[in-house]
């Protein structure tokens, strides 16, 4: 590692006044790569729609497509390989992965087999909570609510509220004409 020269101090002083601002502005601190670059127009770039915005630690990998107002958080893995389409406004939370292949059977035939890929939807105004899983081929529906640390292997109804290892529905969304939210979770007898 380079300690010393201009280059090394220039950046330094980059680094320390953008952190500077951000934690002035936003109470954060980030990463260099986070203070450095703006992550609408890493969204813009990757064609993503209007005002969404992707984090530069989060890896995109073949055909993603993302909706507008939406945010993709730090740290999430986008596997498009198989397609992969995630609606307007919706929010991906730091660290969940979405894969569109697998290769569990070109590993056990010793390559003989293909990888398998399947497409990847997730509706309008879901939300993904953070460590989440899904797996290739699994359709999340509208304003769905998936919670942290899922394994989401089947597709999940609209207006739903699921979570586990495997993820199963576990309540439903509701919104009033205001635009109010009310999550509603299903409850069973203890007899």
């Amino acid at each position: 590692m380079i300690e010393s020269g201009p280059l090394y101090e220039a950046l330094v002083a980059l680094y320390r006044e953008l952190r500077g601002k951000t934690k002035e502005q936003w109470q954060r601190d980030l990463p260099f790569a986070e203070l450095l670059f703006d992550r609408w127009e890493r969204a813009k770039s990757l064609g993503f729609g209007e005002d969404a915005s992707i984090y530069h630690s989060s890896y995109v990998y073949g055909d993603v497509r993302v909706g507008k107002n939406s945010w993709i958080g730090p740290g999430v893995l986008l596997d498009g390989s198989g397609g992969l389409v995630i609606g307007d406004h919706c929010s991906i939370s730091a660290g969940v992965n979405i894969y569109t292949h697998d290769s569990v059977k070109w590993a056990l035939s010793g390559g003989r087999a293909e990888y398998e890929r399947a497409p990847v939807s997730i509706g309008n105004c879901c939300y993904i909570g953070s460590q989440t899983v899904i797996v290739k081929g699994v359709t999340i529906q509208d304003h769905s609510v998936i919670g942290a640390c899922s394994f989401v292997d089947r597709d999940i109804p609209p207006y739903t509220v699921a979570f586990g290892i495997p993820c199963k529905p576990a309540g439903r969304v509701q919104i009033d004409a205001q635009g109010n939210v009310t999550l509603v979770l299903d409850t069973c007898d203890k007899d």
